[in-house]
């Protein structure tokens, strides 16, 4: 029989593992920590009940994935939930953008932007199924549908900034800024609006939905099936160099590119293995879970019924917090991200008390305390929040990477999303998840399409190996 071995149980791990275990393969997967999940885990951080996602949290890219739709993970217990609103941006004085699954709606919130919202994405979010064919693959391959993929691509390769110029209100450019964000890229570059129209047009078609019960429901639901193929899942095994390799006919990496380089060794060619020495890392993210009595007192009304709240103020503020954390810099008000998950899926909750998962843009590495930042961002726009604080817990860029090994430095994107690294990966090929070595794949987040809970990385790394079994 035809053996894998697949080595990381993150989503694209599992997802890889999953590919190749429908296909007849027999497929192991090592997990260095003591439970699968990578990016996708849930735990009770403060209080026994009360469930707080580690990493990944809102999944408008997840919910319209070909590949896991395809699994029928629902007979798994895999359940999507979507709060009433799936973002606010708030403004000072009250104002804000407030991004609903509904072009339309959008659209007449933000007043005489709401034309030009429409234009940038009706078009896209109708045909995004069909898009998603294409975006979902490496970006340098013939495409299935050129004119759609051109029409929504033409704006992508423009620095956000530029774009964010055809609107004319606060609430309209700060609503786009704050997901281009998303990509942990200074806003003034190319191709920095990219990501952000991929999550607007995924979410304008699908919403921003979260997995019932927590992220760790993907996991679960990967895992089960996974075992229902026959496959095998061994945690708390950590490999580190490649003697520890079982024999396999394949073997897929879910691993950061310098932590496949470390274990093969000479084995790797040696133009690869310095490119993949030479990998990018982007700006850190630094995580502060609370738990909250009664929720969160935003000034502004609709943040109270959204999914997701961007905490940071105007656009030109966004912008100058990510020049400064790409530069090295701590701002002084930076860029915080809000989830309010239990607004979509109750169960999260224990009484009167909710779970609320922020993290804030901070440089790779960063050294010193940031709960005081996101504490005072958060009140900024909710004054008396400090008051509702019943506890919280920290997780530092260095206590992001000993969670997840992939995450260096507190990267939870898995490198830097510049131009070469979005559109190639971690070298500069038309093979993104080979790595050189017959029958030897990688298929992390470092590779396309890049991070999310979708596993089309592990799919599309697990077809190559496919075409290789097959020649």
């Amino acid at each position: 029989m035809t053996t894998a071995t697949v080595v990381g149980g993150g989503p694209n791990g599992l997802a890889a593992a999953v590919a190749l275990a429908k296909a007849g393969v027999q497929v192991t997967v090592l997990e260095a920590a003591d439970e699968i999940g990578g990016g996708t885990r849930t735990r009770e951080a403060l209080l026994p009940g009360l469930l707080h996602d580690q990493c990944s949290a809102t999944h408008p890219m997840a919910v319209g994935s070909q590949f896991l739709n395809e699994l029928g993970l629902e007979r798994y217990g895999l359940a999507w939930r979507t709060a009433e609103i799936d973002c606010v941006h708030p403004l000072d004085g009250g104002r804000a953008g407030v991004l609903h699954q509904s072009v339309t709606d959008t659209a007449v919130g933000l007043g005489r932007d709401g034309s030009r919202w429409r234009a940038l994405f009706e078009g896209p979010s109708n045909r995004y199924d069909v898009l998603a064919e294409d975006i979902m693959q490496p970006l340098l391959r013939l495409p299935r549908h050129p004119l759609t993929l051109g029409r929504f691509g033409i704006p992508t390769v423009l620095p956000a900034s530029t774009l964010a110029r055809i609107f004319r209100t606060d609430e309209a450019r700060a609503l786009f800024g704050g997901v281009a964000a998303h990509a942990f890229r200074p806003l003034h570059t190319p191709l920095s609006s990219a990501i952000g129209l991929g999550i607007l047009t995924a979410g304008h078609r699908h919403g921003w939905p979260v997995a019932a019960g927590g992220s760790q429901s993907i996991t679960n639901a990967l895992a089960a099936l996974l075992t229902d193929l026959g496959g095998k899942i061994e945690t708390g095994t950590r490999i580190e160099a490649v003697a520890q390799l079982p024999a396999a006919d394949v073997t897929m990496f879910d691993l950061a590119p310098d932590a496949v380089a470390g274990i093969l060794g000479d084995q790797l060619p040696s133009r690869i293995a310095n490119a993949y020495r030479r990998f990018r890392q982007g700006p850190g993210a630094f995580k502060v879970d609370f738990a909250i009595e009664d929720g969160v007192p935003w000034t502004n009304p609709a943040a109270r019924r959204a999914g997701s709240v961007h905490v940071v103020g105007d656009y030109a503020e966004l912008a100058a917090a990510e020049r400064d954390v790409h530069a090295g810099r701590m701002p002084e008000r930076p860029f915080v991200l809000v989830g309010q998950q239990y607004l979509a899926d109750p169960q999260r909750s224990v009484g009167n008390v909710h779970p609320l998962w922020t993290y804030a843009h901070v440089p790779n590495g960063y050294t010193g305390d940031a709960t005081d930042a996101i504490t005072t961002q958060i009140e900024r726009f909710a004054p008396g929040f400090r008051e509702r604080i019943v506890g919280y817990t920290v997780r530092s860029t260095t206590q992001m990477a000993a969670y997840n090994p992939n995450y260096v430095g507190g990267d939870i994107m898995t490198g830097s999303k510049d131009i070469r690294q979005l559109v190639f990966g971690p070298r500069i090929t038309l093979s993104p998840y080979s790595i050189g070595v017959p029958g030897r794949y990688i298929c992390s987040a470092a590779t396309p399409p890049g991070p999310g809970a979708h596993g089309m990385c592990g799919a599309n790394a697990a077809a190559a190996a496919l075409d290789h079994l097959r020649r």
